[in-house]
């Protein structure tokens, strides 16, 4: 039976960490860390992330400071909002919520944030560097950063094991498999294109899950003593449930975590360490100031 790895309990860990963080860079230097978040549009999970995102800021110390813009606003607008909080010095990290509006080139938003206050890890130069040898970015994504600490909390070793990422999403897959090589495992990136998946996924020391499938990897796909970090969120029908769904991961848990070592659930795995991440950003953005 493997391990549950608690994201809710580390996450709150680094939380308070944060906060201490917090407290002692204001304390010392009377600088209060601030991020600015831009949401385009009327998306009620963008929403949702955005709302819970201020929360989270208010109860480590950090300055929120929230921007909404129409569905209807221009590129220009966006980036004009973008450049006018790039100048603010209480402003230490801008997060454009994702996705925008279908009319508006993402790339060219996030590539906007200043690499100084990019705490999403979002902008392309940041994720550039990871597969640069020997170089760091100004700030890894939140997500697959938040996988690393997961797996680095709970006593799993990286150096020298074979890590397995299913999926290659700028977002997740491709990011964490570099921050794997970064640290020595052997990786390799499977897709809907690879041939004979669970042959490669039962070489896996480490199994990182996020392509988005509800229940995919089976126990068969995963090699006794693993490691498994579960980044997928997925609704399905569920009719024992007052809402008529439930969220599972992209692993199916119950027949996983028998042979597994170590897993993560969904919820309560990877999802919290997002935000602990983005926090750890903000406060890092705000104590490299000058």
């Amino acid at each position: 039976m493997a391990t549950l790895i608690d994201g809710l309990a580390i996450s709150e860990a680094i939380r308070n960490e944060v906060k201490a963080g917090v407290a002692e860079l204001k304390a010392s230097r009377g600088i209060t860390p601030g991020l600015a978040t831009v949401l385009v549009g009327d998306d009620p999970a963008s929403a949702t992330y955005v709302r819970s995102k201020h929360k989270a800021c208010a109860e480590v110390g950090i300055t929120s400071f929230g921007h909404v813009l129409p569905a209807t606003a221009t590129q220009a607008e966006v980036l004009a909002l973008v450049n006018e909080l790039a100048l603010q010095p209480e402003v230490h990290g801008i997060l454009v919520q994702v996705p925008l509006p279908d009319h508006i080139n993402e790339e060219t938003v996030l590539n906007a944030v200043p690499l100084s206050k990019d705490v999403d890890g979002f902008n392309p130069a940041n994720l550039g560097v990871l597969g640069v040898k020997g170089s760091k970015p100004a700030f890894a994504p939140c997500t697959p950063q938040g996988c690393i600490e997961l797996l680095d909390r709970s006593g799993v070793k990286i150096s020298g094991k074979r890590a397995v990422v299913l999926g290659r999403s700028t977002i997740v897959g491709l990011p964490v498999a570099m921050m794997l090589l970064a640290r020595d495992a052997t990786v390799t990136i499977c897709h809907s294109r690879t041939v004979d998946l669970a042959s490669v996924t039962r070489q896996a020391d480490i199994l990182i899950a996020a392509i988005g499938k509800p229940l995919f990897v089976k126990a068969d796909m995963v090699k006794p003593g693993a490691a498994i970090i579960d980044v997928g969120t997925n609704r399905i029908a569920d009719a024992t449930r007052k809402s008529g769904a439930r969220l599972v991961g992209d692993v199916d848990f119950d027949a996983v975590k028998e042979i597994a070592s170590a897993i993560t659930p969904v919820p309560g795995g990877v999802g919290p360490m997002t935000i602990a991440m983005l926090l750890k950003n903000t406060l890092l953005a705000a104590s490299r100031t000058s």
